[in-house]
């Protein structure tokens, strides 16, 4: 699996800037830090490979997926709950769109009773 395998090949990397700098000298809280920061900077450069292909996989996974999903004809990313919930808030919004009144425009200011505008 090359998530799995580009996890543990940044986290031995990461360990070996621990030691290079406890080695070096650096025995304080600072240690991990400065060496996160280096382990970052090394895999950048040193793991591309091993970084695309995780993506690759990732992006492959998603794609099958959404492929099963959708043969499952549930086309929706959402679960059933929540697709229901988002059915129900554009059914709401839409028939408040309905019944506005003719030729306003939803980004003018609605006026109050009283009079005046909201404040934003």
């Amino acid at each position: 699996m090359p998530v799995v395998r580009w996890s543990v090949i940044r986290l031995a990397l990461f360990l070996a800037c621990v030691a290079g700098l406890w080695w070096a000298g650096m025995q304080s809280w600072l240690n991990p830090i400065v060496a996160a920061f280096l382990a970052w900077g090394f895999s950048y450069v040193l793991l591309a490979g091993p970084r695309d292909d995780a993506a690759r996989y990732l992006a492959a996974r998603d794609a099958a997926r959404r492929d099963a999903r959708a043969a499952r004809g549930g086309g929706t990313l959402l679960p059933a709950h929540a697709q229901e919930d988002a059915d129900v808030e554009d059914a709401a919004v839409d028939a408040a769109e309905a019944s506005a009144a003719p030729g306003a425009r939803s980004d003018e200011p609605v006026a109050h009773p009283e009079g005046g505008t909201p404040a934003a």
